[in-house]
């Protein structure tokens, strides 16, 4: 990243704020893990997968996504009414960053944790 870049950074319309700080939030990158499989998902089936997530939550965090194009939505005309989530293309480019990001978080999580520890015990 060059200086220029960096400098950008600092203003709204950068990709680090607009698109990063979007899949970046606490429930995105795992409703987008949890839709890593070719089948679609019904919404109690997601809630169910990421149990601590409440409906309300879930809900904003499916239309955000959507809205970016990293979900689809699919509606069936039954009743009782059915809908299912699936990643669309552009989320499934996504899915090699976040295994990639969880692989790294996963292999470094015990020395994360062993800083924080020897963190708070110099304070």
């Amino acid at each position: 990243m060059n200086t220029n870049e960096v400098k950008d950074a600092l203003f709204p319309n950068c990709p680090i704020r607009n698109i990063l700080s979007r899949i970046g939030d606490k429930w995105s990158m795992l409703v987008l893990y949890t839709l890593e499989t070719d089948e679609a998902k019904r919404f109690k089936e997601l809630q169910r997968n990421i149990p601590d997530i409440s409906q309300k939550m879930l809900t904003a965090t499916l239309r955000m996504l959507e809205a970016d194009g990293l979900v689809k939505r699919e509606a069936f005309a039954e009743v009782p009414p059915r809908v299912e989530y699936s990643l669309s293309d552009k989320g499934k480019t996504l899915l090699p960053h976040i295994n990639a990001l969880l692989s790294w978080a996963t292999d470094n999580m015990d020395d994360i944790y062993e800083s924080r520890r020897h963190y708070l015990i110099k304070d």
